[in-house]
């Protein structure tokens, strides 16, 4: 039988775990919010979930509560860690702790499929590990992430509106891509000075090849550098933009903000073909 979990309040103040603004700590206490976000990621039965920067536990308990197999939970503060495996030690067989860098963590390695990632991201890192995550979303079957608001809304706009640039592109490239919460600052502690919102990413089921992925970063990087200038301006970085936009069909004077997913793909892949 499962031990009692003492009130993450009295968990915090145990461990000392007061928020630290260098590290973009933000922490969801709330429990209910954080069941709400476990529900998002669902069906978790039999999943393998990787939680990033869970700091003192209030989603990882709530994935605790859910029929996920099992949680490798990364965190970098090592503040959290002894608070961290008095969960594990409450829940034995449940809850693998990594003290380290997720931005260095290799999932495959330390976890078999299949995988989703459930996770309150620190504010500072949340858009490379991103980009880090979809350069392997195979690996994944969902990915359930917060973020502050105006990030979400950057990965799941669409062309010719205010939040649409690279990471939109990239990101529903390889993924389905909603919105499925918004927390105001309030629920949070400390409350950040903007609201958060959870992406909820599902891989498309046929992945590109890593080659191509590669490409479509550098095209994006070019295009979105300068993304008031006219394509056949920001692609100059790539040689031969005019001739480029030509092969791919397209008008040089669009800028970037204009172009659907599936053109930067086309895009993409001749500058792959040029090698």
């Amino acid at each position: 039988m499962s031990a009692p979990l003492p009130p993450l309040a009295e968990h915090i103040a145990r461990h000392g775990l007061a928020p630290r603004k260098s590290l973009g700590q933000h922490f969801l206490l709330d429990a209910t919010l954080c069941a709400r976000i476990a529900q998002i990621a669902s069906p978790l039965e039999g999943r393998q979930v990787l939680e990033v920067g869970p700091g003192p536990g209030g989603l990882t308990r709530a994935l605790l509560d859910s029929p996920a197999e099992h949680i490798v939970a990364v965190e970098l503060d090592r503040r959290a860690i002894a608070g961290l495996e008095e969960l594990s030690a409450a829940r034995p067989g449940r809850l693998t702790i990594v003290e380290g860098d997720a931005l260095r963590v290799d999932a495959e390695a330390l976890m078999p499929a299949p995988r989703r990632i459930v996770a309150n991201l620190p504010y500072n890192v949340g858009t490379p590990l991103l980009i880090g995550w979809l350069r392997q979303a195979h690996l994944f079957e969902s990915m359930t992430l917060m973020f502050q608001q105006e990030v979400a809304e950057r990965i799941v706009a669409a062309p010719d509106t205010e939040h649409y640039g690279r990471l939109a592109v990239l990101s529903q490239f390889r993924c389905q891509c909603r919105m499925a919460m918004r927390l105001p600052p309030g629920a949070f502690s400390p409350p950040p000075k903007v609201w958060s919102a959870i992406a909820h990413l599902v891989p498309h089921e046929q992945a590109p090849e890593p080659a191509l992925m590669s490409s479509l970063e550098r095209v994006t990087a070019a295009a979105f550098g300068q993304r008031r200038k006219m394509l056949r301006s920001s692609l100059k970085s790539l040689g031969g933009a005019e001739a480029l936009l030509e092969q791919a069909g397209l008008d040089g004077t669009r800028r970037a903000e204009t172009l659907q997913v599936a053109e930067f793909e086309r895009l993409a892949r001749l500058v792959l073909a040029r090698g």
